[in-house]
């Protein structure tokens, strides 16, 4: 399960998930979310690698959705679905989606930038939560 939130003039993303794989996953769909009106409309059409190192989940999950972010400026691909493997050393994932298409993709905000304000990834309880905050 993923949200977003309002924080002051920027923009919170928050996800739950049984494990830490999943947590990253929701995480990625909930800042897509972010992005495009209407998710659903991104078709998993090229497939693209992923490899991150990395041992503090915090940082990890920061450099993920920075990469995410960062593909969608430079290439102008967003992403409709996501595979991932967090380990003790990093994260891989086999991410898949298209090019941007005005005509089929509707910003629904313009994610300038993830932040580490407010940052956090925990488990309580068996469930994993991560929250971060992303200028608009």
């Amino acid at each position: 399960m993923h949200e977003l939130f309002e924080h002051t003039a920027d923009l919170g993303l928050r996800a739950t998930a049984p494990s830490l794989d999943a947590l990253f996953v929701e995480m990625a769909h909930c800042l897509v979310s972010a992005m495009v009106e209407d998710p659903a409309s991104v078709q998993p059409l090229e497939e693209t690698r992923i490899e991150l190192v990395g041992t503090d989940r915090e940082f990890l999950l920061f450099d993920w959705l920075k990469e995410l972010l960062s593909r969608f400026d430079t290439d102008r691909v967003v992403f409709a679905s996501f595979e991932v493997q967090v380990s003790e050393s990093g994260l891989t994932a086999t991410v898949r989606g298209e090019a941007f298409d005005p005509d089929r993709h509707t910003f629904a905000h313009e994610v300038k930038a993830i932040t580490y304000h407010e940052l956090k990834v925990v488990q309580d309880a068996g469930v994993w939560l991560a929250e971060v905050i992303v200028d608009i």
